[in-house]
């Protein structure tokens, strides 16, 4: 993966996700190590998340890991307790700032389930005997 590629999955992600109950300014700084090296950082303003590649200097927080953890996290399949716990990320500045990013992943728009349609089962003929015999006397004219 490279670093446009995960700029552009984290917009995906994390810019498609409802800040709206997210009233104060947050300013998260990714540094990202090893594939898809860079900086880029996420700004919640006004209920709306804004995802850049650049440095933010007045940023509240900056979160130091890999394309694949943050991947993880951005998907909601590594909790960022966890995550940091584990050692998979490093984060310095204002952690409770930090924290807010599990709220996008939980607030993330529910995807719409397509509708099966199915046709409902014909009805069972509730003699079969009687069934038989009518299909039997069709044949036999």
């Amino acid at each position: 993966m490279t670093y446009e590629e995960l700029v552009q999955k984290a917009k995906e992600t994390y810019g498609t996700a409802d800040a709206g109950n997210i009233k104060e300014h947050v300013a998260i700084q990714f540094n990202i190590t090893g594939e898809a090296q860079g900086i880029f950082y996420l700004e919640i303003a006004d209920g709306v998340v804004h995802i850049e590649p650049y440095e933010y200097f007045d940023r509240d927080v900056i979160v130091i890991t890999t394309a694949d953890t943050l991947i993880e996290m951005a998907e909601g399949r590594l909790g960022m307790e966890a995550a940091y716990l584990s050692g998979k990320i490093k984060a310095e500045g204002n952690l409770g700032k930090g924290l807010l990013l599990k709220e996008l992943v939980a607030k993330k728009p529910a995807q719409k389930a397509e509708k099966k349609t199915t046709k409902p089962a014909k009805k069972a003929e509730k003699n079969p005997v009687k069934k038989l015999s009518s299909l039997v006397a069709k044949k036999s004219k």
